[in-house]
């Protein structure tokens, strides 16, 4: 085939062509007799050959050496070119995200284009003092969704709190954003998603959020979100703050919370079963039981009372004498100031 029947076959232009030739990839092997060049069928087949590397990211350099090297091991190059395309995509990921910044602030003018742009370098910065001032200033032009993303990267505990108090007062609190954080594979990047999805109080969605969270197979996940549930009246929280009783985990911030929740009548029939049910399962140690004497103390009622008096002829004299201090104690009555926080 001549030159111009391969480049409508192959799809290749006969300029390019041409420059394969030059570079020695693919030269037609014969010749008319009129002196024009000729592609046989093999020459063909490279070109496919050379066209298919190419897709795949490979400079014409690195497609001559392949092909040039039936030994080449093409395992340490396709990494490299995975490494090189998944920076090349977290880049246009950067850049889109701030072109949506931008989208997103509704910019009147340049200047404004300029302070949005402005804002998101400051909350990317490497000190966190200047992170921390970006996401506290008085009138913060970005989207919500920005904030999110912001928050689930943060490991600065002080950044990460201003960023969730930026979050609160920006309307929706970013939670489709947050909702994909309680998705990913990273434990740390769900903790930042759920303790940022419990600052949205009032916010439609996000206890529903907080709900799914209570299935989260790492603890701390689970835990903040029960918290943040038990202290909204939640019920669905109770057993998983009675699991944080009992592994020593928050289990004051817990008990508090199951504390809150019984004062309910409703409610407090379910978070008193499930702590004394802890307390006669196996494996229930000394520990476990003054941590649950502990919790039963923030129960009203004289159920919780009696269990308390149980606990004090306990056989262990630690968990007797916890048992026996708390059950003495005054009730703290419903509607308390002091339990207002709880």
């Amino acid at each position: 085939m001549l030159i111009g029947e391969v480049a409508r076959r192959s799809g290749v232009s006969a300029r390019m062509l041409r420059h394969y030739d030059a570079l020695g990839l693919v030269s037609p092997s014969g010749r008319t007799v009129g002196g024009y060049r000729e592609y046989s069928a093999d020459d063909v087949r490279r070109i496919f050959a050379v066209e298919g590397l190419r897709s795949l990211g490979l400079s014409l350099e690195q497609v001559g050496r392949a092909l040039a090297d039936p030994a080449f091991a093409p395992a340490a190059l396709v990494a490299d070119l995975v490494r090189a395309a998944e920076e090349r995509l977290a880049r246009e990921r950067e850049l889109l995200e701030r072109l949506r910044a931008v989208e997103g602030s509704a910019p009147a003018d340049w200047p404004d284009v300029l302070r949005v742009v402005g804002l998101l370098q400051e909350l990317a910065a490497p000190s966190a003092a200047r992170r921390q001032r970006a996401a506290l200033a008085d009138d913060l032009p970005v989207p919500a969704g920005v904030l999110a993303g912001a928050a689930l990267a943060e490991d600065d505990p002080n950044v990460a709190g201003a960023l969730r108090w930026a979050l609160a007062r920006s309307g929706d609190g970013g939670l489709p954003a947050l909702a994909g954080g309680l998705r990913s594979d990273d434990a740390a990047v769900r903790r930042r998603a759920v303790r940022a999805v419990a600052a949205q109080a009032g916010t439609p969605g996000a206890d529903d959020l907080l709900r799914g969270a209570l299935a989260d197979p790492d603890a701390a996940v689970r835990g903040d979100a029960a918290l943040a549930l038990g202290r909204r009246g939640e019920t669905a929280a109770v057993p998983a703050l009675v699991a944080m009783v009992v592994a020593g985990t928050a289990d004051v911030d817990a008990a508090e919370a199951l504390g809150a929740l019984s004062r309910d009548p409703a409610d407090a029939g379910a978070v008193l079963g499930a702590l004394v049910a802890e307390l006669g399962a196996p494996g229930a140690g000394p520990a476990v039981r003054i941590r649950l004497a502990q919790a039963l103390v923030e129960v009203p009622g004289p159920a919780a009372r009696e269990a308390l008096r149980r606990l004090a002829a306990d056989a262990d004299p630690g968990v007797a004498l916890v048992a026996a201090a708390l059950a003495g104690m005054p009730e703290l009555p419903a509607g308390d100031p002091r339990d207002e926080d709880g």
